[in-house]
């Protein structure tokens, strides 16, 4: 049997199955919300940090291991500048409608939204993992809702998004970090409220289509070219899944990368980060739609995570998809490819810089001006010296099977394109 493509080095310029669909329509758009909240770690900008003050102080907490007398071994001490070693924080969005504007009857709570934000000790770079909702895997024995050890018991295959329904947020930071093979000390949890305010704070998120996305199912018609998405607009964009590539959740999760490159790309650009009004109402807006592990509700935390992150340039920031595959009995659902992760794994957790073979079947890559080529024979003028040109670093080419992007990267949602 042939091996799998490893990466190569190179030189480069269950239950409730028929519940669970609900996500389909609202729960993704969290996306936006967990980015956001990124960004502003990202940006490192005081005002931000000031709103965020209030904000945790009464933040609503919850601990992801088991209730111990032990101190905290990743406390945060007051003055630290920034986080020793690697970060790892885990970023969920749930669709419970308690308490939240939307009231279309559903009940229960599901995780359809998964992300694993690592950064490594040298503070260097920052990659986002996206786990699809629709991944079959096991759930391993979950502490209950106030700590309890061993409350809930393992299952051998269940859906991803249903590991919040068994355990809440603990567990699926347990499921998470069984596949990914990575603790997780940090987590955070969004809800739907605030996106609407997210993008009207910012004043829309512009992003670029190849073509005209259309989807009858959530009330989408965008044409072709550059479009400032803000409101219930850029809603429909993250909700929608017929409507772009073959209409598959894994589409969706590239297609929102396209969103949350550009949300990032403008959140970090100076008129965001000059306008002090703009990014307290940012700060406000994510902010107050989260609940924070506990090892996670602290000022002294927040600081340090801002230190830990403002110098990474967009190139280093890296979006990419966690790899998978037709589930092979169950109807719609996926199954890891645990080869393809586990290569994964390994670089984000080097460190070392890497190369994304893809966008993924939601988004293309924008077209860009040709650079200009020097004409042959053409030399510098006479005592300028000719730059030499400098070596270029070597970096890892993920298999194709692992799709992504990088936040300096300009895509386009790539609109319907297999049926």
């Amino acid at each position: 049997m042939a091996q799998p493509k490893r990466a190569e080095r190179i030189s480069v310029s269950a239950a409730r199955h028929g519940r669970l669909k609900r996500s389909a329509t609202w729960a993704n758009v969290a996306k936006v919300l967990l980015t956001t909240a990124l960004v502003f770690a990202i940006s490192g900008v005081s005002v931000a940090a000031y709103a965020i003050w209030g904000v945790v102080s009464e933040a609503n907490t919850i601990d992801l291991t088991p209730v111990s007398d032990e101190p905290m071994a990743n406390a945060v001490g007051a003055g630290k500048q920034s986080l020793d070693g690697e970060l790892t924080i885990l970023l969920v969005g749930s669709d419970s409608r308690q308490g939240q504007t939307l009231d279309d009857g559903e009940e229960g709570e599901l995780n359809d939204v998964n992300l694993l934000l690592h950064v490594p000790a040298d503070h260097q770079s920052a990659t986002i993992i996206s786990f699809p909702r629709d991944l079959m895997v096991p759930i391993p024995s979950c502490p209950g809702p106030n700590g309890e050890p061993n409350y809930y018991s393992s299952m051998s295959e269940q859906q991803l998004n249903s590991s919040m329904m068994y355990g809440g947020l603990p567990c699926v930071a347990e499921t998470i970090s069984a596949l990914s093979g990575i603790d997780i000390p940090y987590a955070a949890m969004v809800t739907f409220d605030g996106v609407i305010n997210i993008t009207n704070a910012i004043g829309g998120v512009e992003v670029c289509l190849s073509q005209p996305l259309v989807d009858s199912n959530v009330g989408l018609d965008l044409p072709a070219g550059n479009v400032s998405l803000q409101g219930y607009d850029a809603l429909q964009f993250l909700r929608t899944r017929y409507g772009v590539g073959d209409g598959s959740d894994v589409s969706r999760i590239s297609n929102q990368q396209v969103y949350m490159s550009s949300l990032l790309r403008q959140l970090r650009s100076a008129e965001t980060l000059t306008n002090p009004v703009k990014v307290y109402s940012l700060a406000k807006a994510g902010f107050e739609s989260l609940t924070l592990s506990s090892s996670m509700a602290s000022i002294e935390f927040m600081q340090a995570l801002a230190g830990t992150v403002v110098d990474i340039d967009l190139d280093r920031v890296n979006f990419v998809q966690y790899p998978s595959s037709t589930h092979p009995y169950e109807a719609g659902r996926l199954t890891p490819n645990r080869f393809a992760g586990s290569q994964l794994m390994d670089v984000v957790l080097s460190g070392e810089p890497f190369e994304i073979a893809g966008t993924g079947t939601g988004a293309v890559v924008a077209e860009t001006p040709e650079p200009e080529v020097p004409v042959e024979g053409e030399t510098a003028p006479e005592g300028e010296a000719t730059p030499a040109e400098p070596a270029a670093p070597e970096v890892v080419v993920l298999p194709e099977s692992i799709t992504g992007q990088s936040a300096s990267d300009v895509t386009c949602s790539a609109g319907r394109t297999r049926w």
